[in-house]
């Protein structure tokens, strides 16, 4: 299966990245290589995550909850599509 990323979600994963960074590099790297492993999972697992049950379809909307941050994610017939990426302690009605 395929996996691509958003454009927002790219740009999550580098805001991410940006404020650990500021404190501590190396934690931003082990982060963002965390989130990613994560992520690749979904093209073995694709229900890996749990519904999103306020979508509009919950049994292809999903999160796929990492450590500390959240891949809401969308299961195509021959694609999963990376929608948004947020840490736990954010609002992700706010993304």
């Amino acid at each position: 299966m395929k996996l691509s990323y958003s454009p927002e979600s790219i740009n999550d994963l580098i805001r991410l990245r940006e404020f650990i960074a500021i404190k501590n590099p190396q934690a931003a790297q082990r982060a963002a290589n965390s989130i990613k492993k994560g992520i690749a999972q979904l093209k073995s697992f694709p229900h890996l995550g749990v519904k999103v049950e306020q979508a509009p379809n919950p049994d292809i909307i999903r999160d796929l909850i990492i450590g500390n941050y959240t891949a809401r994610y969308l299961i195509r017939p021959e694609e999963i599509s990376i929608l948004r990426i947020w840490h736990h302690k954010e609002e992700e009605n706010h993304l």
